[in-house]
């Protein structure tokens, strides 16, 4: 039996897990940065997080935080995030897997995902840019579209919090499947989601997927969760990618500061980055996407 490429098994299925792609001296850095990262928001002492209670920005003043937002801010002064996003291990993956070039690659946001402290939280069931009360043939139309990115997860723990419907970034949703993705609460169990799995790495692994697979999460106060969430754009979308990027707030990645702390593939992605925004009229749009 001949086995798929890893872009074979990332289109058909929405989803690819890569193991080894974070050598043992990236997970030290890794985990001691995202560790410093998080005593600082669990002090309230970085203000871009995200709080229990709200799935999308603009988030509330909710203590309890379930991500560190904007892990590349030079005000965190952790460069051990940015050497990660522009890494040959995570650039090398995501140009085989979106099909372009070196000089196509785009920065856009990274995140850590994290533990909440008192409370057990969830995401709905969503996809990242189709609206949950999207038509079927809405949903075709906006399936068929090129997203022009790729987004992944990088565990440092152990981490069994994501799931998703293999396939479902291609195929609009089922009359059972629609019934839970209408809901605007969390699931109780996900796995009542028809064609759900859960998505269980190892400290280690990553997970590159499909932003409009459909996907929902938990998080539980009692597993320690540090996941670097990030996304990339291929810049041949123009600026396609504006509104899920511009809703964060990615003002501070413009000017000097910022680009003085990136080096060599980096700087050039953040070029593309900048160019969207300005394109894009640098227009920031609250919207339910994530």
């Amino acid at each position: 039996m001949v086995q798929k490429s890893l872009k074979a098994r990332y289109l058909e299925d929405g989803y690819v897990i890569v193991r080894n792609l974070v050598s043992e001296q990236e997970m030290k850095d890794l985990t001691e940065a995202c560790t410093r990262a998080e005593v600082l928001v669990r002090e309230a002492g970085w203000p871009f997080r995200r709080s229990v209670g709200k799935q999308f920005p603009p988030y509330s003043d909710e203590p309890d935080s379930w991500g560190i937002q904007h892990v590349m801010h030079p005000a965190l002064g952790e460069p051990a995030f940015a050497r990660w996003y522009s890494s040959d291990a995570i650039c090398d993956v995501a140009k085989e897997l979106l099909g372009c070039s070196e000089e196509d690659l785009q920065m856009e946001l990274f995140n850590i995902l994290i533990n909440p402290e008192r409370h057990d939280f969830a995401l709905r069931w969503h996809r990242d840019d189709v609206k949950e009360d999207a038509s079927e043939s809405e949903e075709v139309v906006a399936l068929n579209v090129s997203q022009y990115g790729i987004q992944w997860n990088t565990a440092l723990y152990d981490d069994d919090c994501l799931f998703v419907v293999p396939g479902s970034h291609i195929m609009p949703r089922t009359a059972a499947q629609r019934v839970q993705s209408l809901s605007l609460d969390p699931p109780k169990d996900p796995l009542a989601m028809p064609g759900a799995i859960k998505v269980a790495l190892k400290a280690g692994e990553t997970v590159f997927y499909n932003q409009n697979i459909l996907h929902c999460a938990t998080y539980s106060p009692s597993k320690k969760r540090a996941t670097l969430h990030a996304c990339m754009g291929n810049c041949q979308g123009g600026s396609f990618r504006a509104r899920n990027i511009l809703q964060h707030d990615v003002s501070w990645m413009k000017g000097e500061v910022f680009r003085a702390t990136l080096h060599g593939r980096a700087q050039k992605m953040w070029e593309k980055l900048i160019k969207m925004e300005s394109e894009a009229g640098g227009t920031i749009v609250y919207s339910q996407t994530n």
